[in-house]
């Protein structure tokens, strides 16, 4: 009689200790993962510096808007964007200028641009929407800090944005 009791308690105890000795070759569902790292933002993706852009300010003439640099190519542009609108007039062209605040550094009610402050860009496309202009690459942009919409016929400043970034 002893025997039998002794037996089944005895085989229970075997069968679990062999069941918690035992180990798999194969990582199961409920074993714990090794950690896994995942990229930090900064090692994920390359640092890219910010473009320059700005919002124009009305000088002469109503203007708004944003203005940005890009990289097209290995060809710089400056793009207007859609909200970009001034007033007509003529001979208007985009330009970029050395001055950070060209409306603080002219006179109103003109703001009358000095020769050699600036590059003329190309003539103005459209008085409003988006646009884009290409800066020649002998341009040195450590030089110029706004942009500008310039009637060169009157030598009035229609408005200006600092680029910064």
């Amino acid at each position: 009689m002893r025997f039998p009791r002794l037996l089944i308690p005895g085989l229970a105890a075997i069968a679990l200790v062999g069941c918690l000795g035992a180990t798999s070759g194969t990582p199961s569902a409920e074993s714990p993962a090794a950690p896994v790292s995942s990229p930090s933002p900064e090692q994920s993706a390359p640092q890219v510096a910010a473009a320059p852009s700005g919002s124009f300010m009305a000088g002469e003439h109503p203007t708004q808007g944003k203005v940005k640099l890009v990289v097209k190519n290995n060809q710089r542009f400056l793009e207007f964007d859609r909200t970009f609108k001034t007033d007509s007039g003529p001979d208007l062209v985009v330009a970029l200028h050395r001055s950070g605040n060209v409306l603080q550094t002219t006179k109103p009610p003109a703001y009358p641009l000095k020769e050699g402050d600036y590059v003329v860009l190309a003539p103005l496309q459209k008085t409003s929407g988006a646009q884009s202009y290409a800066i020649p690459s002998q341009v040195n942009l450590a030089n110029y800090k706004s942009v500008v919409v310039w009637c060169q016929k009157f030598n009035a400043t229609f408005g200006a944005a600092r680029l910064s970034n």
